[in-house]
């Protein structure tokens, strides 16, 4: 279940999602969150370097096996503007990281990619339980879709 709180981080990170997008980027955002609530740190996509990989969870993935403890990571809370991709579940699972909660859903974005006639992602969209059962994960928040889908359709310059 998603809190008001999880609505704060969530909307931190379509913040970050909108950065991404005025820079040049695929609008993704993401929140390390610790358990006392301190902010360990964010990112957005940075893609657009020709590097397919740099997707804000995956640095947060990075990171979080550089400067926490086990404890600390299992203890920690990703919020992300999308769910997590194969790759990132991956990389959350492997590093042994806490809760996720996304704001919109690989679903979401593939039928946010077919209304606009964009072909699919050269990656299966699979839901995060289905790479990382053991992660515990709350997500979409409705609340947010409608802002997050606009940015998509910004990002490839179509109307529905």
């Amino acid at each position: 279940m998603i809190s008001e709180l999880d609505l704060v981080h969530l909307r931190r990170c379509v913040e970050l999602a909108e950065l991404a997008l005025s820079v040049g980027d695929e609008p993704f955002g993401s929140v390390l969150v610790a358990a006392d609530g301190t902010v360990l740190f964010e990112d957005h996509n940075h893609v657009a370097s020709g590097d397919d990989t740099r997707h804000p969870e995956f640095e947060i993935a990075r990171w979080a096996a550089e400067h926490l403890t086990p404890a600390a990571r299992a203890a920690a809370t990703v919020y992300t503007s999308g769910e997590h991709c194969p790759m990132c579940s991956a990389a959350h699972a492997w590093v042994g990281l806490g809760r996720i909660v996304y704001a919109s859903s690989s679903a979401q974005l593939t039928a946010w990619r077919e209304e606009m006639g964009l072909p699919p992602g050269p990656v299966r969209p699979l839901p995060i339980q289905q790479v990382a059962p053991g992660v515990a994960v709350d997500g979409p928040a409705p609340e947010l879709s409608e802002t997050i889908r606009a940015l998509h359709r910004r990002l490839h310059g179509r109307r529905p």
